[in-house]
């Protein structure tokens, strides 16, 4: 029988794999014995502040209040950015945006489920949604498509996006994370304002989602 240069190859990498046969290879074992947990419950004190200075870090922008004052802050920081016109999910909080002096044309409100085209999507001044969790050690939000968050055309297209996140959303780590999200759904990790940077790092931001992130971090 003639052997072929790659079955000679072949061979030889069975050999040095300690195989002889043609049988699959078995996989390596993990360790798994990395840290999973920061050591404290979700929504502790620590968490909070490791979660805005990671923010900070970012160029986002924190705003953080008592439960009763969402409104008021949301409310604030539109006034603040001049914002008149909003997207929001159909599921947002009627009380986020009690406050505000605002025109708010909401995705997927219709009776047949209509969403936003993108062009209208691109011509509001921000949009305003929830989150699913929060990650302090790496100062992550993550959207998941639910009706708090909104489809993720929702929150790409406009320029600002404002997010409220519960203290009971934060959690110390990924891992930690993971377990509360739905693996089924689209899931957006967002980490500050969208940026990226060319081959002479120069930063550009925008490109592939809001130029400017606004956190309302409600405590308590």
């Amino acid at each position: 029988m003639t052997t072929s240069a790659r079955d000679e190859v072949l061979g030889r990498i069975r050999t040095a794999l300690g195989r002889t046969g043609t049988e699959a290879p078995q996989p390596s074992p993990v360790p798994r014995d990395y840290r999973t947990s920061l050591g404290e419950e979700p929504g502790a004190p620590g968490l909070l502040d490791l979660l805005v200075d990671r923010l900070v870090d970012y160029k986002a922008t924190v705003h953080r209040c008592a439960p009763d004052a969402v409104g008021a802050t949301v409310a604030a920081a539109l006034a603040e950015r001049g914002a008149r016109r909003l997207a929001a999910p159909s599921g947002l909080p009627a009380g986020w945006l009690a406050g505000a002096d605002v025109e708010t044309v909401t995705d997927g409100a219709t009776p047949d489920g209509g969403t936003l085209s993108v062009a209208t999507l691109d011509a509001v001044d921000g949009v305003v949604t929830g989150c699913a969790v929060a990650v302090a050690q790496t100062g992550t939000i993550v959207l998941d498509s639910s009706p708090v968050c909104g489809r993720r055309a929702l929150t790409l297209v406009p320029d600002y996006h404002l997010i409220v996140v519960r203290a009971d959303q934060v959690v110390g780590s990924v891992p930690e994370a993971l377990p509360r999200l739905d693996p089924d759904r689209p899931l957006t990790w967002v980490s500050g304002p969208s940026a990226t940077s060319d081959i002479e790092l120069d930063r550009v931001e925008g490109v592939h989602g809001p130029r400017t992130l606004v956190v309302v971090l409600v405590e308590g």
